[in-house]
């Protein structure tokens, strides 16, 4: 019992305005980019690094979200996906956790526009998930809620009336949310409570009645769907499940909880393609990975740890490259950004780090192309 604590303490505490933007690297040297979210309380802003071809990074401008983040040191947003990107990668959202507010921006390299800050439908904003022309916020502060919006085509937020939805109950410790790839699932992690909830999502937008599942793996934290519509976990407890939704909103698990061989296994990103999924390991500094099968079962990748960043790391929030190349993790413990190679077998080879970041200052949140 007293290692468990452990680990959830772990990821508890482990776990426009254009400000500056130099001139971007030659196109044929920048493949993708990178962006960072400072969550600074005190103007919360963007970090936007250029990602060349063979994944190295390089830092080219600083943006205002128009917002204030919660401040703190190692991982006070206690979530995944405070910082997120649409699929075609031309629009970013994210959320001002102290204001009560979200953020968009239109995309172009790496520079961004600052389009909308707009209020969350709740307190304390801390995720989102986004496919096609709805966004949804996870709120975690009070009794936790979901409310959703509408995207306009350059990136305006417009709230959905009558799509907020209360969790399951007052002391949740929601995580994250995760919309499925056909926009007719939402779902939400309680950390709390070990429950799953489960809404479906209307053609307008709005959401149905709550209902909640238990979850296969104590403290489900992060969820992402994987493109054949499988549901993948990872929890807290060190380990990984998969489920099926089913039309009646309840889960079917397909892998119940794979251990991850890592401490404070807290975050996660699926591969483009959705063959790998790798896990964040916050207490051990090192990254899980497993094979996702067509039925959405997960199988260990190799001795399951993939790679691993440098002692204290403290690795959090995690993305993917647009064309699956390449991982890249928040080490909010050092202030860097971890950079890793995928390879056919879904091996990770370790490229090295970016530093410049300042450590155990609040950061929280990582997307990528």
């Amino acid at each position: 019992m007293k290692s468990f604590t452990l680990t959830v303490v772990v990821c508890l505490l482990a776990g426009g305005a254009f400000l500056s933007a130099p001139r971007a690297l030659h196109a044929e040297q920048n493949r993708g980019a990178v962006f960072v979210m400072t969550n600074a309380a005190t103007g919360n802003q963007i970090i936007a690094y250029s990602r060349r071809e063979d994944g190295s990074l390089q830092r080219v401008g600083t943006f205002s979200t128009g917002g204030n983040g919660s401040g703190g040191t190692i991982d006070p947003l206690h979530s995944q996906g405070s910082l997120t990107l649409d699929a075609d990668h031309r629009l970013l959202f994210a959320v001002n956790a102290a204001s009560g507010t979200i953020s968009s921006f239109e995309v172009d390299g790496t520079n961004l526009r600052l389009v909308d800050t707009t209020p969350s439908g709740g307190s304390s904003p801390t995720a989102l998930t986004q496919t096609g022309d709805l966004l949804y916020v996870l709120n975690a502060g009070g009794n936790g809620n979901v409310s959703g919006f509408r995207v306009t085509p350059n990136g305006r937020l417009i709230p959905i009336r009558d799509s907020s939805k209360y969790l399951s109950g007052s002391a949740t410790s929601p995580t994250s949310l995760a919309l499925s790839p056909n926009r007719q699932f939402l779902v939400v992690a309680e950390s709390a409570t070990n429950n799953l909830d489960v809404f479906r999502v209307f053609p307008n937008g709005k959401l149905s009645d709550i209902s909640v599942n238990a979850s296969a793996g104590a403290t489900p934290f992060a969820l992402q769907f994987a493109s054949n519509g499988a549901l993948i976990a990872a929890n807290a407890s060190n380990s990984v499940s998969s489920y099926w939704v089913g039309w009646n909103q309840t889960l079917t698990t397909i892998s119940s909880a794979l251990p991850t061989l890592g401490a404070a296994t807290c975050w996660e990103v699926v591969i483009p393609g959705s063959r790998f999924v790798y896990t964040a390991n916050a207490g051990t500094s090192n990254l899980s990975g497993f094979a996702i099968a067509r039925n959405g079962s997960l199988a260990p990748l190799g001795e399951t740890v993939v790679a691993a960043n440098p002692t204290g790391s403290t690795n959090l929030d995690t993305a993917a490259s647009a064309d699956g190349k390449f991982v890249y993790t928040l080490n909010a413990g050092t202030g860097a950004i971890g950079v890793f190679g995928v390879e056919n077998d879904g091996s990770l080879s370790n490229l090295g780090t970016v530093g410049g970041l300042e450590a155990s200052s609040g950061l929280n949140g990582i997307a990528a192309y």
